[in-house]
């Protein structure tokens, strides 16, 4: 049975989700500073549960495109990221890349400190010049 695309629209407080299955990608953009990261993140990690759960041979791509994000999302996101790591152990081929400005010092610690507790997923570190 095919899964319904998941998107989330962008607010000021959090990103926009972007999760297409059948394309294997997921990506979140902008900033992460919900009052209840729950609300955000709840529905988020439901739909990577049922699409790990699916995912065989194929290869998932996950982009993380975010300018901003306080502690509450920080800890969602290594939830995320531990889940995707637990599904690579397990023989899924996940590639994740933590993309920030390269003058944004603060995003690439951040990636680079998600990056040291995974084992099994490629993770990318990407800086990328903002768009004009």
């Amino acid at each position: 049975m095919a899964m319904e695309n998941f998107k989330i629209a962008a607010t000021e407080r959090s990103p926009e989700v972007n999760f297409d299955f059948d394309g294997c990608r997921l990506s979140l953009r902008g900033e992460s500073y919900p009052e209840d990261a729950s609300t955000v993140f709840g529905p988020l990690f439901s739909a990577l549960e049922r699409f790990l759960a699916t995912i065989g041979e194929r290869e998932f791509v996950v982009e993380f495109d975010l300018t901003y994000f306080n502690s509450s999302s920080a800890k969602a996101l290594m939830n995320m990221l531990k889940l995707l790591d637990h599904a690579a152990r397990d023989g899924a081929r996940i590639s994740v890349s933590w993309l920030f400005a390269p003058d944004d010092d603060t995003m690439k610690e951040f990636g680079e400190d998600f990056s040291e507790d995974l084992e099994h997923v490629a993770f990318n570190l990407v800086a990328v010049e903002p768009a004009a």
